[in-house]
């Protein structure tokens, strides 16, 4: 389509791609951006996420500076974080860290912040934070170890996945399912349609 606007999506998660093509968007281009994940001192679950997402949409405007055919796309960007009162719960990245994160979960509830951040076409920001509420049932020992097991925890913000096995530990859900997978799609696609990207454009010829 002659002039249609391009979609740069700041992410390689494939959680990030299948949510969008649920929603009948396909991004013209992965920009997957490195950015220094460490909370600052003092620093709040919320104030991560949002400060997270923008630094990868920064990054990936930067890139796509570069490359003369990304000129005048739309920039998404985003990012999770878990936690639980003020405690950040980090990506897993090890067992150790899984299965603390799992001993906190257990039984209790939890915050999940995903924030969106968005740069238009003009170069103009928005962004938007989502909060959801999730509560965990009592995890058995058997059901750590074997989840644990599973390996699926690994690079997860709080070292579990909603949308795969730990589905079946979640008691009460409040706020956004596919905010918690990775990416509000309700408040994701009211901001792109706020600023003038044709989110319906890939829906026809669909079935």
């Amino acid at each position: 389509m002659n002039g249609s606007p391009k979609l740069l999506l700041a992410s390689g998660s494939p959680r990030r791609l299948q949510l969008l093509a649920q929603a009948g968007i396909e991004p013209d281009s992965l920009l997957p951006t490195s950015v220094d994940e460490t909370p600052l001192k003092n620093e709040l679950p919320r104030s991560l996420a949002k400060r997270l997402a923008r630094s990868k949409a920064d990054a990936a405007r930067a890139m796509a500076g570069r490359t003369a055919d990304f000129a005048g796309a739309y920039i998404l960007a985003a990012d999770t974080v878990v936690a639980v009162g003020r405690r950040i719960l980090p990506k897993a990245e090890f067992h150790d860290q899984a299965a603390e994160c799992l001993m906190l979960l257990s039984g209790r509830a939890h915050r999940v912040y995903t924030a969106v951040c968005i740069v238009t076409p003009k170069g103009a920001i928005r962004q938007r934070l989502v909060e959801t509420k999730v509560r965990f049932k009592r995890l058995s020992r058997q059901e750590m170890d074997t989840y644990l097991g599973s390996g699926e925890w690994r690079d997860k913000a709080g070292g579990y996945a909603i949308q795969g096995l730990a589905g079946t530990f979640v008691v009460k859900l409040v706020g956004s399912y596919t905010s918690v997978v990775g990416l509000p799609l309700y408040e994701t696609m009211a901001m792109l349609e706020g600023e003038g990207y044709p989110i319906r454009k890939g829906w026809l010829g669909l079935a």
